[in-house]
């Protein structure tokens, strides 16, 4: 019976032992550790540099190394604190899992694991539920792990593809991240320190706190000296040290494009072949290191603005490959959300995107770069209410050429360009021009479009002026040449197709706008961080908010663009386009530029340059006395001279007109402005020609005005009357005239007042359907606005 009794317990403490040798039969070895190539992806720079080796489709940061580039005391370290008989066991330790079941049931928890180095390594490769069930196909896929690979390969996985600290896996990452140095130069308190990690590198993470990391480095360095791995002085003089985390090198942008190409985001095509080896990526690592280092220096001088993150892309032109990648200046800054790609953020461009407008406008309305735009109030109905955009400056400038709205990034004009082409044709071309982001129907972004009404990504900035630099040709940005299969094919990575997208003689109109230093330097000043010692065209943008800063321009070979703001969204300080991003712009144009020959701008062979009235923008006419060289396309040449500068006979006694009978009457030139701009003028106190006549020389001037008009409220406006207050709301009621002599305001058939410029007139709003006109007291009339007044419920 005795006999019996022993086989039968036998037989049961057999059991488990035979069904995990039978399941780690059965269990076939992890796929990313089945084959020499382990799954891991060297990205290469353009000239076969290794900048990282990762997991290929691994979240996690990692750079993957040999064990015989980790010091000895490290292996040693993690021997002794996680698995003391991993050289002895067979992927498993019954007597570590005995040990830690006698101590829970002493002390009635868990005080110790029992996990081998081998199980943590099947942890990392094989996800498994935290169940009893999950536990046991874990030590069946350690014992299959053993059974498959020696010790030195199991160990050299394991410090590769375990997680030290949150979000990064392997020692080599680990010990840059908190040593800046290489796990094989870590000392012994630096290796204890790693080793004490993997236990819960959340919970120990030194940049938390270091006590805690402490204690357990200190449990690590006594456990080295019980195993006779490390000497008794060694490890005293260890033990006595405090835990110092260098100050590293920051790594800023390739681990963003290393994981995105790795991960198959940038470039999908390259995972269709099959698994990877190696990808040679489009960057120039000199060129990438260099900028990385301007981009660190340039964020200790955005901190006054409040700034804590920027993004940096340079392309060549000729072939679209991205030559430097910054997704962030510190890929393991957590207070500045560093693990955020900047390059690939959605956030509002600002006036980055009125290049775009304007090239609607000139494609589809015939505006040319001396074309007149009014800078002045503008209201526009949209079903949230009334839209009137503002100036930075807050400023209204009158009428303006398309050349200076443009290079000046005047709000207004620019509305009001996209109001004239309309919304859905400036949304159709900045989709042409690769905006993807901007998915959102026109009505959705309206005229505001102009101004950056919606969000886009840097790397759509920079490929939509780099299709400009290409005169209009479109082409998706290149980030890999080619890739190495892991059965050692080799597979090219054609071009992508491109597509024009606009006319190449208005894409060098353009150019020469975006380049012109003397057309931006009435809101830029001139000589400034946009003035480069070759020609570039260059346009900030800063968003709604003060929240995104932008630069973006290009030379004939290269496009930058620069982002600079929070990842957290909240506003800058003081900053705008031209001080934030402006002047890592000019230092990343620089570097990208050094050792080239920059060719033109533009092609402008097939442009008519025509001396042009500097007011009007027409042909420069006999009393100009600014004229500028302007540049056309052939057939929008401006065939009319200049109308807005007259000669006027004045009479020297009064300062008025004279009449026929002045004989010594002297000739006086004046600004002579359509009545649309005719208030701006007299309000802007610009040299118009007086009204009246000299009374010993009276006379009639023929000379058409034009009509007044009405330009507060627009057609189709509504306006909501508030019943909870006890005074009268007022409509300030604003017209527009020629002439200073005054216009009647007639509101539903009835004059209500009479006003001299600046023609404004207050009214108190009544519920109901009013129509109003303006009448001008020397004759003519405008049109008839309609609107409504309704009251709120």
């Amino acid at each position: 019976m005795k006999r019996r009794l022993w086989r039968t317990l036998f037989g049961l403490a057999l059991a488990p032992i035979c069904a995990l040798v039978v399941a780690a039969a059965l269990e076939p070895l992890p796929e990313p550790l089945r084959a020499e190539h382990t799954g891991s992806v060297r990205v290469v720079d353009r000239h076969g540099r290794l900048i990282r080796e990762v997991r290929a489709g691994d979240g996690s940061l990692g750079e993957r190394v040999s064990i015989d580039a980790v010091s000895n005391e490290l292996l040693a370290a993690l021997i002794a604190a996680e698995d003391e008989r991993f050289y002895w066991h067979p992927g498993i330790d019954p007597l570590a899992m005995l040990r830690a079941a006698g101590q829970a049931l002493v002390r009635g928890r868990v005080v110790s694991g029992a996990s081998t180095l081998t199980q943590q390594l099947a942890r990392s490769v094989v996800a498994r539920p935290r169940t009893l069930r999950g536990k046991l196909r874990e030590m069946a896929i350690a014992l299959r792990i053993e059974a498959s690979l020696d010790k030195r390969r199991i160990l050299e996985e394991y410090v590769n593809r375990v997680e030290f600290a949150p979000g990064m896996r392997g020692v080599e990452a680990a010990s840059r991240y908190y040593f800046d140095k290489p796990a094989r130069a870590l000392d012994l308190t630096e290796a204890a320190t790693l080793a004490a990690l993997p236990r819960g590198p959340v919970f120990y993470d030194p940049r938390r706190g270091l006590e805690r990391v402490k204690a357990r480095r200190d449990f690590v360095l006594r456990r080295m000296l019980d195993e006779g791995v490390a000497d008794a002085g060694a490890v005293q003089r260890a033990l006595e040290l405090p835990i110092t985390l260098q100050s590293r090198s920051v790594e800023g942008g390739t681990h963003h494009m290393v994981a995105a190409l790795a991960k198959g985001t940038l470039e999908p095509e390259l995972f269709r072949r099959g698994p990877l080896r190696e990808i040679t990526s489009t960057i120039d690592l000199g060129l990438q290191r260099e900028l990385e280092t301007l981009a660190r220096r340039e964020l200790a001088r955005l901190e006054a603005y409040d700034a804590s993150a920027l993004s940096l892309l340079v392309v060549d032109n000729a072939s679209a490959e991205v030559l430097a990648y910054v997704g962030s200046p510190d890929f393991f800054d957590r207070r500045g959300l560093g693990q955020n790609d900047g390059t690939r953020a959605l956030r509002q461009p600002g006036s980055a995107l009125k290049p775009f407008v304007y090239a609607a406008a000139m494609r589809d309305l015939g505006l040319t770069a001396a074309s007149l735009l009014p800078d002045m109030e503008l209201h526009l109905p949209t079903p949230d209410g009334d839209y009137a955009p503002k100036n930075y400056d807050g400023r209204f400038h009158g009428p303006v050429r398309l050349r200076e709205a443009l290079a000046s990034s005047l709000n207004v004009p620019a509305v009001y360009a996209a109001h004239r082409v309309g919304p859905d044709r400036v949304l159709e071309l900045l989709r042409a021009f690769g905006f993807s982001s901007l998915d959102a129907g026109a009505e959705h972004y309206g005229a505001a479009i102009a101004l950056g009404d919606g969000e886009v990504r840097l790397n759509e900035l920079a490929a939509a002026y780099a299709a400009l630099a290409r005169g209009g040709f479109a082409q998706p940005l290149r980030y890999a040449r080619r890739a190495l299969l892991a059965d050692g094919q080799t597979v090219a990575v054609p071009a992508p197709a491109g597509v024009r997208v606009l006319d190449a003689r208005l894409a060098a109109v353009l150019a020469d706008i975006l380049a012109d230093d003397a057309a931006r330097s009435s809101a830029f000043g001139q000589k400034g961080v946009l003035a480069l010692p070759f020609p570039v065209a260059v346009k900030t943008g800063t968003s709604k908010g003060f929240r995104d800063n932008w630069t973006v321009g290009y030379t004939r070979e290269t496009t930058v663009a620069v982002w600079v703001g929070n990842f957290d969204g909240r506003p800058l300080r003081g900053s705008s386009g031209v001080t934030g991003a402006g002047p890592l712009f000019r230092d990343a144009m620089l570097a990208a530029m050094r050792g080239k020959t920059p060719a033109p701008l533009a092609d402008t062979a097939e442009l008519v340059e025509v001396e042009v009235c500097a007011l009007s923008g027409r042909r420069a006419g006999p009393h100009c006395t600014q004229r500028i060289s302007e540049r056309f396309l052939p057939e929008r040449v401006p065939e009319q001279a200049c109308t807005m500068h007259v000669s006027v006979p004045i009479d020297a006694a009064s300062g008025l007109r004279a009449g026929p009978g002045c004989r010594d009457a002297e000739q006086r030139v004046f600004e002579q402005y359509p009545s649309e701009y005719a208030a701006w003028a007299i309000r802007a106190a610009r040299p118009l020609p007086p009204d009246a006549f000299s009374a010993r020389c009276p006379g009639h001037d023929g000379a058409s005005v034009g009509l007044p008009s009405v330009t507060f409220p627009v057609t189709g406006a509504r306006f909501v009357l508030d019943p909870g207050l006890a005074a009268g709301q007022e409509l300030l009621l604003r017209a527009n005239a020629a002439s200073r002599g005054g216009v009647r305001f007639v509101l539903d058939g009835q004059p209500i007042a009479v006003a001299a410029a600046p023609f404004e007139v207050p009214w108190r709003m009544r519920s109901g359907e009013h129509a109003l006109f303006v009448e001008a007291l020397g004759g003519g009339c405008s049109e008839t606005v309609r609107f409504r007044v309704a009251t709120s419920d």
